[in-house]
């Protein structure tokens, strides 16, 4: 099966196919290792907000900054608060969230530019991270069950088809996160998740005990992309589980809750102002 991310270096994934489409395209996603972190960090948390030492992330994400080749200044973070808020990152926005999380960008869960030099970042342990490309524009979204079931994938696509980009011209990329073994909800969320669904619908859930399903968050995001317009051709899903991959990976679920974060990033690099 395709995988759509290739092993840059210990520390990130690539999406190298869109790299490869446009060479100031950057995108891909952190592993826990080759930081600076310690404890139940160790070693490349990316997460102001875990209760991690504040020295210690910076050091990380400076250090990825180096290797990815992209400055601090021009990184970008959201508050990520499970919403559906999206916003168009200009340049006064970039360094928002880059070393301190204090200063990111309030009760969103979705970015995206169209300018040059500008990186695009989240945090992961699980939930789904999804990737967007058209030409000369970026995006991102975090995508728990909550931004899922309310649309965050739809609500990028129709803030990006409003401002004019065709929706044949959108690709989206569907992240590392839980895998559907992994994630066991309960009917509070499966409820919510068959808003999705009609009679032709593959269905994402399965129960497995009374009252207990198991949930295949990147189909459901698939489907929901479907729904919205994105052609199946140009939706790309990972292999990648964080749960299952102890050794590349944290997990919020695995974990039980005491962890670090991984970094999803998309950024368009330019000329140096």
């Amino acid at each position: 099966m395709f995988e759509p991310f290739q092993k840059k270096e210990d520390e990130f994934f690539i999406i190298e196919e869109w790299n490869q489409i446009d060479s100031n395209v950057i995108a891909g996603f952190t592993t826990k290792n080759g930081g600076y972190s310690k404890n139940e960090y160790l070693s490349l948390n990316c997460g102001f907000h875990v209760g991690d030492d504040r020295n210690d992330v910076q050091k990380n994400r400076l250090h990825l900054s180096n290797k990815l080749g992209f400055p601090i200044e021009g990184w970008v973070g959201a508050e990520q608060t499970h919403e559906t808020q999206i916003v168009k990152v200009d340049e006064l926005q970039r360094g928002k969230g880059s070393i301190e999380y204090e200063s990111s960008i309030k009760h969103t869960d979705g970015l995206y530019t169209d300018k040059e030099n500008t990186l695009l970042t989240l945090c992961f342990a699980d939930c789904v991270p999804l990737f967007f490309f058209a030409p000369k524009v970026i995006g991102i979204a975090h995508a728990g069950w909550k931004g899922t079931v309310n649309g965050i994938a739809k609500e990028m696509i129709q803030k990006w088809t409003s401002e004019g980009i065709s929706v044949a011209d959108i690709k989206v990329v569907i992240g590392p996160c839980i895998c559907k073994d992994c994630y066991i909800v309960d009917n509070r969320v499966v409820s919510q998740v068959k808003q999705w669904m009609d009679s032709t619908s593959f269905l994402p859930y399965k129960e497995i005990t009374s009252g207990q399903f198991q949930l295949d968050l990147r189909k459901l995001n698939q489907i929901i992309l479907e729904k919205s317009g994105i052609l199946s051709e140009n939706i790309s899903i990972t292999n990648y589980c964080t749960s299952c991959e102890n050794s590349e990976f944290f997990s919020h679920r695995r974990d039980q809750g005491k962890t670090g974060r991984m970094l999803s990033f998309i950024g368009l690099k330019g000329e140096r102002e």
